[in-house]
């Protein structure tokens, strides 16, 4: 039966256990939701000797040539995200990259014959976003190194909170866009309801060139439930707002992070000028790399029968996680956490004030979590309680491991805080 920790002998008590788990001298690393090798192994395939080098249009794969992707490429991930060839762009083996770039291209150049986004900033009055928090820490990190400001914006159960975003959106047109991470988001695992996605495609903005980074990096990485989300891009067009949306996707914790595939997709008009810009910048991306990829998994299933396999990996360690938070904080009201559908995070709420004082004392005792507070923008975590943990990496037994030394700094952190 789980009681509440509240005592000053309890105090005791956990820093004796404390101290008796630093002496185990663990080195046990849960910062970044990185793939296990059991998960790797299951991409080996990709590694064989291809079948050929050349494509479906008779191009020799290990040549220049085609800036956006060889079109079997292209035609296999429309039809695995609902897109149109046409709208999508292959690019190398990283979708923050392109996230970066595409950002970057903004405040150089502007979009559709817009002022370009950094003559705001030299003008004293640099453009904002708005950031869902908490959210993916490289997402705020493209925008400090690129000088755009950025507005947090609570999260529901459905998305982010569509009434502060349409109010902030329609009243300020310094504000130019939204980042999204649409489907078991990072860390929360949100996923976005038909009325927010319609809402985002719909509401009406003061700035014309408002932009959607809708980065959609977990769109079929299901464990325990599918979840269907309607498609930006079309919820867009309907509503008059076409070139509203840029979205993202890659392979990186589908096959092999640093050496799979990402794309960019958005409408036929926002794709022109991107391919425009791309065309100063590079020749081709690695189409030896999106050959094989098709060879490897040739249909829409296989990608998806593979991420059911994928799953059966993360599947134990999110329970492993979930039962011990339960076992532990269940009833007390000493923590609340999120049980995602799917993804790659669990995000936990401790007291107000005792996130960075948890993690420090995990990271003493041997187990290094992600910074508390860099699911915020500016890493600022006004109520110092969020910790995301990512189970994916470590094995079953270290994971166990580790996860009691968390809970032990926890119920510490607490009790000190008192």
């Amino acid at each position: 039966m789980n009681q509440p920790v509240n005592s000053a002998d309890a105090l005791d008590e956990l820093k004796l256990q404390y101290e008796q788990a630093k002496t185990k001298k663990l080195n046990l690393n849960m910062s970044r939701g990185k793939p296990a090798p059991s998960q790797l192994d299951l991409s080996n395939g990709l590694l064989k000797t291809m079948d050929t080098y050349i494509t479906a249009d008779g191009t020799d794969a290990r040549n220049y040539g085609i800036g956006d992707g060889i079109p079997e490429c292209r035609k296999l991930f429309a039809d695995l995200l609902g897109l149109q060839p046409q709208q999508i762009i292959m690019g190398g083996n990283s979708s923050l990259s392109m996230m970066f770039d595409t950002l970057a291209s903004m405040c150089l150049f502007g979009t559709g014959g817009s002022t370009p986004w950094h003559y705001y900033r030299f003008q004293g009055t640099p453009v904002k976003f708005l950031c869902p928090a908490p959210g993916y820490d490289r997402h705020f990190r493209i925008c400090q190194e690129l000088g755009i400001g950025m507005i947090p914006v609570p999260l529901t159960s459905e998305g982010p909170d569509m009434e502060m975003v349409a109010s902030l959106a329609k009243k300020d047109p310094l504000i130019k866009g939204i980042w999204c991470v649409p489907l078991h988001s990072n860390p929360e695992g949100i996923c976005y309801s038909d009325q927010v996605v319609d809402q985002l495609a719909s509401m009406e903005t003061a700035a014309d060139d408002f932009r959607i980074f809708w980065d959609n990096a977990y769109g079929i990485h299901h464990i325990y439930e599918k979840v269907e989300l309607m498609n930006i891009l079309e919820a867009c067009e309907r509503h008059h707002h076409p070139d509203r949306a840029y979205y993202f996707f890659s392979t990186s914790k589908i096959t092999f992070p640093g050496a799979g595939l990402a794309l960019i997709a958005s409408n036929f008009s926002n794709v022109a000028e991107i391919k425009r810009h791309m065309s100063a910048q590079i020749i081709s991306y690695d189409k030896i790399n999106q050959l094989r990829h098709v060879q490897y998994f040739q249909t829409p299933e296989n990608i998806l029968s593979h991420m059911d396999r994928l799953a059966q990996e993360l599947r134990p360690k999110f329970d492993l996680v979930l039962s011990k938070l339960e076992n532990q904080f269940g009833g007390t009201g000493l923590a609340s956490w999120s049980t995602p559908k799917g993804g790659y995070f669990i995000s936990l709420y401790t007291p107000p004030g005792c996130a960075k004082r948890t993690v420090a004392l995990a990271k003493e005792a041997g187990v290094t979590l992600t910074d508390a507070g860099a699911t915020y923008p500016y890493g600022k975590d006004e109520a110092d309680r969020n910790i995301r943990i990512a189970p994916s990496y470590p094995t079953l037994e270290e994971l166990d491991a580790a996860m009691d030394i968390f809970i032990l700094c926890i119920k510490i952190a607490a009790l000190e805080n008192k």
